[in-house]
């Protein structure tokens, strides 16, 4: 089996203070460096659907309105290694026209050239969905290069003849 396409093209992570953001069509990774030996009971984080709000040992490392709505009961969270929190969330709309500017609303934005690769990416995983539910099932757009208007998700094909 196939690993799906936002594993085989990689991230296009975008560089904070604190860790990186990065997203796919349907989700936002947030990865947080905390203080080695960090445990899950020195964590608290609310993750609602426009906020969020991360604190370690009482220290504020993120809080904010969220940059677009999300699945406030898919949002999870997990401390690694001691040392990284990450945090998933679910975009509510999950089409590459969605392509997230920064993580929250006035905060955390991805410079030019980032958002410009993220939304290539998200057109490129949409064009990939499009491709196997369709016609052309397993062929793969992880190495491709795209080029021309691919803001907001690129070209509409959804009402071509099949």
């Amino acid at each position: 089996m196939s690993a799906p396409f936002e594993e085989r093209s990689g991230v296009v992570p975008c560089g904070t203070p604190w860790g990186r953001w990065y997203q796919t069509l349907e989700e936002v990774f947030i990865e947080v460096r905390v203080p080695s030996g960090t445990r899950a009971k020195d964590v608290r984080c609310s993750l609602q659907s426009r906020h969020i709000a991360l604190s370690v040992s009482g220290q504020e490392l993120l809080q904010g309105k969220l940059f677009d709505s999300t699945v406030t009961d898919e949002g999870t969270w997990t401390l690694e290694d001691r040392k990284l929190i990450r945090i998933v969330l679910m975009k509510t709309n999950r089409d590459a026209g969605n392509c997230w500017t920064s993580l929250l609303e006035n905060d955390y934005a991805a410079d030019p050239w980032v958002q410009d690769q993220m939304q290539r990416k998200l057109t490129l995983e949409r064009f990939q969905r499009e491709a196997s539910s369709r016609t052309n099932p397993g062929f793969d757009f992880s190495g491709a290069e795209i080029s021309g208007n691919y803001s907001k998700g690129g070209p509409d094909f959804s009402s071509l003849e099949k």
